[in-house]
């Protein structure tokens, strides 16, 4: 099992540490429904140094970029951010994953830690038709083992961060970055992205620099009562917002337009991008499920896996994520189901240890901030 550079903070604070995706990770500190609504109101400090990192560079980065991903890459200029996947050939998801332009020629592409390895040889494999090399000092190379990275979010969490540097950042659009000083260390990848609907930003450093970049976030965060939160409050977070994740909500299995990611899927004149004809084919025709979102009637919590079903008792579907959502005290969750079932307010059963349990399908997100 691998380490984060914050292992140290975390056990300090006395954080329930668990294995994720092949790191030793915190969950909760002090509890999910505390950390997840301070986050809401206030500032959370995530460790994500398990996510991937891989830099794409050369005169042909862009092209490879076109036919990899399914959004429209071209559309980026420099200092933005776009959120992609990566098609499979099979009409499923390798993975979804964030790409920052820093030039015409220079992309980073941040990917879910537990695929790295597999994004990483799927990149490789696919590099190969546009000349671009792969390896430490090529063209394309891995840096996930040597870069940490914080996500503070929050509404308060941009104007925590501004006593760090001497750059603006609390104007910064959604979706934006910056190379810039900041806490004392140089060429710091400053990005308002995040995970949890409710503004702030992820910091990349390199790994000798994380001890400086937590003790200075914390220090800077004092006054607006910032806290650190675990893997368990990032899942109730994202899922309030409707945000997929993979393994759960989106896999190898799944196309982008089945999961409602059809604004990601760009066809674009001159994009050849991988599955592009299939894909075409599903946003034209239309699919036979789609992953909608619902809200719990009767008292209950819906989880992975559950059988979703009609007023007849007839499997219309499953679910992929669900929870009691921390902000809203009500069972939500996203699950797939048979085209008939879509419409919002369609009343639709989760079965729940037996008894199927009344929920209606909702527009997203579940919480407006």
């Amino acid at each position: 099992m691998k380490n984060t550079p914050f292992l140290k903070y975390h056990e300090a604070l006395g954080a329930r540490i668990i294995p994720f995706a092949g790191y030793n990770m915190p969950v909760e500190y002090t509890g999910i429904t505390e950390e997840h609504l301070a986050v809401r109101s206030g500032v959370g400090v995530f460790d994500v140094s398990h996510m991937g990192e891989f830099w794409v560079n050369g005169p042909r980065a862009l092209d490879f970029l076109q036919h990899i991903t399914s959004n429209d890459v071209s559309a980026l200029t420099d200092g933005k951010v776009q959120y992609t996947c990566f098609p499979n050939g099979k009409g499923g998801i390798v993975d979804d994953l964030l790409v920052y332009r820093f030039s015409a020629e220079k992309y980073l592409l941040v990917v879910n830690a537990a695929n790295i390895d597999k994004d990483w040889e799927w990149c490789v494999r696919n590099a190969a038709a546009f000349g671009i090399t792969a390896g430490p000092g090529k063209d394309m190379n891995n840096a996930s083992e040597g870069t940490a990275q914080l996500a503070v979010q929050g509404p308060l969490a941009l104007k925590a961060m501004q006593k760090l540097t001497d750059v603006t950042i609390t104007d910064m659009e959604y979706y934006t970055f910056k190379v810039i000083k900041f806490a004392g260390i140089d060429d710091v990848i400053f990005s308002t992205t995040g995970y949890t609907g409710s503004g702030g930003c992820e910091i990349y450093v390199r790994n000798a620099d994380a001890p400086r970049l937590w003790e200075e976030v914390f220090r800077a965060g004092a006054e607006f009562g910032i806290k650190p939160v675990g893997l368990g409050a990032r899942d109730t977070l994202r899922l309030e917002m409707g945000f997929c994740l993979y393994g759960n909500d989106i896999n190898d299995t799944t196309s982008p337009i089945e999961a409602g990611l059809g604004w990601i899927t760009k066809f674009v004149p001159g994009k050849d991008f991988i599955d592009r004809d299939l894909l075409l084919k599903q946003k034209e025709e239309g699919t036979e499920r789609r992953l909608k979102a619902f809200v719990m009637i009767d008292k209950g919590i819906p989880r992975q896996h559950y059988e979703v079903v009609d007023g007849q008792g007839n499997l219309i579907g499953e679910v992929t994520s669900g929870t009691m959502a921390p902000s809203l005290k009500q069972g939500i969750g996203m699950a797939y189901l048979n085209k008939g079932f879509w419409k919002n307010d369609t009343e639709i059963f989760i079965r729940v240890r037996g008894r199927d349990l009344k929920a209606k399908v909702c527009a997203l997100p579940f919480y407006k901030q």
